[in-house]
């Protein structure tokens, strides 16, 4: 069985203790989520896993042959290197080979009366055949349709953000590696994406480790739960469902332990206030038992919960109104004669497809960016708080403190109370002696959380929220849908998680595309299961959208390398289907050798992933077949 152990593992960042001695094992296929408050070390547990950093104290161990496929939360790459040379890079003999073949493949369709190219690719066929490349080969190819790549020759320089997160995110899972790391996978990716990508890990053949902010997807994908709380590590058997019912076990138990230390450490004080003389063992033993009890009680760690509930400003009956708005963004369309009225209490979502303009219609909003046509109206009250996908004016050197304060010294409460920016600090998890600590130490989830803070405590009526759940850990977000919850303005939020959305939006802006904007009244899970029902309705036919995209394909040109693919695929379909069926009547005949029984199921499912990955490629190559 393959595995990897982790033993007494330690990490400080700069004087900042993460974890200390922490211990564990990551079997074969367990599926295990990371969480914890930003800024408790997560990321820098991973990187240790993946072998990129090492520990202060401590030895991650496993096997020789052991592979482990890391996703950065900000990947890094070479950018002189194509799609293709990214996707396919490493070490292993089968990337290698793929990228040689894919390569040769590229060459030949700019030169395919070339003899010493054609040569080359029929011994580079040859070692596909003897090394089975030609499923993982199927394999990267279904990745890449899936995760939006089509230009595989393009420069990784001429990426966004977004793009370049989602080419790290297919070479981790190209790899197929024995443990595959996630620094947060989810993020710059839409639903139906996160969706195949929740499937593909189902079926994964290795263990996965991952971090996620994405409540939805961590609960469908993992099997085990490892929190990192105070420099400690839980582990919790099952999904998130079931590790938040045994965290409020053991945080039940941990009160009750807390408090049975305060009843004791107040008896042991009056004992002390007494001036007793500490001559004998006893007396010595009963001040050092004092000592330990003052220790445990100061160092003690809170409930961890964030409190928020901040006063906002008063809000007047107009907000937003857009009528016959228009707009292009670097000539695509994001508004046509588009009418919108925002009334006090509206909770809004807005999602779609990357590039569609989500962010551009709430800077919009904001009257950030002009429309061409059409007129905005804001309401004079309005007193908007804007939390956009970058932390906007923080000076890396200004510390914590100074940089709260420069919003409000103090700020009142909806309870009518008025309490300082330290006391914010901490209501924010960020401890006392944090408090002067400049921003440049802070990690990418503790600056988040700041300027989230400092936003609310300008007492807005009105937020604006662009994808707020990235680099925000699950705890930081459960307390602001509370308070969003409460909040008596109006709420508009760009956000690809389901869950959020689920609990904050009331009402859904579709942006479609080209300036198509639909609107839905209710949850993002009810506009998921209309937009199911409508798909099983239309079945074969498709929407107009998708038929529209599939003329589109259709017109496409193959090129050299989908034209060989095309040759071969009916041949390969049909001998997957053959051991498919072999396989299926060996089964009928194992009897009560139970292992046999094991190895010949679990060559079943692979068969089967394979056969469907090579149907779903064959739809699609067959849709721009050349007539």
């Amino acid at each position: 069985m393959k595995m990897l152990t982790v033993e007494s593992v330690t990490k400080t960042y700069g004087e900042k203790q993460l974890f200390t001695d922490i211990s564990f094992t990551v079997g074969e296929k367990e599926r295990i989520g990371l969480i914890g408050v930003n800024g408790t070390g997560k990321s820098s547990l991973l990187r240790i896993v993946a072998g990129i950093d090492v520990p202060d104290q401590g030895e991650v161990i496993s096997g020789k042959d052991y592979t482990i496929s890391f996703l950065s939360q900000q990947p890094e790459f070479d950018t002189d290197r194509t799609v293709l040379d990214q996707v396919f890079h490493g070490e292993a003999p089968i990337l290698k080979l793929m990228r040689e073949y894919e390569n040769t493949l590229f060459q030949l369709e700019h030169s395919p009366s070339d003899l010493l190219l054609q040569e080359n690719l029929f011994l580079l066929q040859k070692q596909m055949d003897a090394n089975n490349a030609w499923d993982a080969s199927t394999n990267a190819k279904s990745i890449l349709m899936k995760l939006g790549i089509e230009d595989i020759r393009k420069k990784v320089s001429e990426l966004s953000g977004g793009q370049k997160k989602r080419v790290a995110l297919a070479q981790a899972l190209i790899e197929s590696a024995d443990l595959l790391i996630l620094d947060e996978p989810t993020n710059h990716l839409d639903f139906d994406t996160i969706k195949w990508l929740e499937d593909y890990l189902s079926k994964y053949s290795g263990a996965i480790l991952l971090v996620t902010h994405d409540r939805y997807f961590l609960d469908k994908v993992t099997n085990r739960i490892f929190e990192l709380d105070g420099g400690n590590l839980y582990s919790y058997k099952g999904n998130y469902a079931a590790f938040l019912e045994a965290k409020a076990i053991r945080e039940e138990n941990e009160t009750a332990t807390f408090e049975k230390r305060k009843n004791l450490y107040r008896n042991e004080l009056e004992w002390i206030r007494r001036g007793a003389q500490a001559r004998s063992t006893k007396q010595k033993a009963r001040i050092q038992r004092f000592d330990q009890l003052e220790e445990k009680l100061t160092t003690g760690k809170s409930t961890g919960k964030v409190d928020i509930s901040l006063n906002g400003s008063r809000l007047g009956k107009q907000v937003f109104e857009l009528k016959n708005a228009s707009k292009k963004y670097d000539e695509k369309v994001i508004l046509t004669n588009f009418d919108l009225l925002v009334k006090r209490g509206d909770r809004i979502g807005i999602i779609g497809k990357n590039g569609t303009g989500k962010s551009t219609l709430l800077n919009i909003l904001a009257k950030r960016i002009p429309l061409d046509q059409g007129e905005m109206l804001m309401g004079q009250t309005v007193k908007i708080a804007y939390y956009t996908q970058e932390s906007e004016d923080m000076d890396e050197n200004t510390r914590m403190i100074e940089y709260i304060k420069e919003t409000a010294q103090v700020v009142e409460t909806t309870d009518g109370k008025t309490i300082s920016a330290a006391q914010m600090l901490e209501r924010f998890l960020f401890p006392p002696f944090t408090h002067g600590t400049p921003i440049r130490k802070l990690s990418g989830g503790e600056k988040r959380r700041l300027y989230l803070l400092k936003i609310l405590m300008t007492a807005p009526n009105v937020l604006l929220l662009d994808e707020p759940t990235n680099n925000l850990d699950t705890q930081t977000l459960t307390v602001l849908e509370d308070y969003l919850e409460e909040f008596p303005g109006v709420v508009v939020t760009v956000s690809h998680d389901r869950y959020f959305l689920d609990k904050v939006a009331e009402q859904l802006l579709v942006l479609k595309g080209e300036g198509i904007i639909e609107s839905f009244y209710g949850s993002y899970s009810d506009y998921l299961e209309k937009e199911s029902k409508e798909q099983s309705e239309k079945g074969k036919a498709g929407t107009p959208r998708q038929e529209k995209t599939r003329e589109k394909e259709k017109k496409k040109k193959m090129t050299y390398m989908e034209k060989k693919e095309w040759e071969e695929i009916d041949d390969i379909i049909a001998n997957t289907e053959d051991q498919l069926e072999k396989v299926t009547a060996e089964m009928a005949n194992t009897g009560s050798d139970f292992t046999r029984a094991q190895e010949l199921m679990k060559q079943e499912a692979e068969l089967n992933d394979k056969l469907e990955n090579l149907i779903e490629r064959w739809s699609y190559l067959s849709e721009i077949v050349d007539e």
